[in-house]
């Protein structure tokens, strides 16, 4: 003998409370359990409740309730944003004058950097070189500006030493390394984030 109809709604009703936490999911349910209470007669009202729980399971795994941050991982993005910022302004004059001197017609290629450029070049890229005392090597004697002596479309610094030779530089290596020394913590996000080329 069947069910009466209220006995037989019963796993429908529970479905339909558990599902109203998951505001996604109760649109998809409302009619659906609507039609279960209006149509108890129907062949349809026969459906045993594991196939209506089946069916539920199926549609959770399809369209999971969104992930919303939890209080730690918004703190931590919020640090992670601060300290993005506080990066991007320090090295930000820097990048900019070395981005000028490379890509502006300020230098005319072979031409050495003035007094002042030359000063803030040195001190605040080519001292935080991986390979700074390489490129050195005898003594430093000017920073000049140059074409690439493989890519010839591309411009970029030199190191011009006290015996004539001069050998390029990356402005960018001594950046990312800078990063590394200061913000030792955030420096490899921030390299992946910032540089189209993190290794180096």
């Amino acid at each position: 003998m069947a069910a009466p109809p209220l006995l037989r709604g019963l796993p429908l009703l529970r479905l339909r409370l558990f599902l109203h936490n998951h505001h996604e999911l109760t649109a998809v349910f409302i009619i659906p359990v609507r039609r279960r209470f209006c149509s108890a007669a129907s062949s349809e009202s026969t459906r045993s409740e594991e196939d209506v729980y089946s069916s539920a399971n199926e549609l959770l795994r399809v369209k999971e309730p969104p992930k919303l941050f939890d209080g730690i991982d918004e703190l931590n993005y919020r640090k992670w944003k601060d300290k993005e910022d506080e990066i991007l302004r320090d090295i930000e004059p820097v990048t900019f004058l070395a981005k000028d001197i490379i890509h502006s017609n300020r230098y005319m290629d072979g031409e050495r950097l003035t007094s002042d450029d030359e000063k803030v070049v040195i001190e605040r890229l080519l001292a935080y070189h991986p390979r700074s005392e390489d490129k050195i090597g005898c003594g430093l004697d000017s920073i000049m500006v140059d074409r690439h002596p493989q890519f010839r479309h591309s411009r970029c610094l030199f190191v011009v030493r006290t015996d004539g030779g001069w050998i390029d530089f990356s402005y960018q290596k001594c950046l990312r390394q800078y990063i590394r020394n200061k913000y030792p913590f955030y420096a490899e996000r921030f390299i992946r984030e910032h540089f189209k080329r993190s290794s180096g």
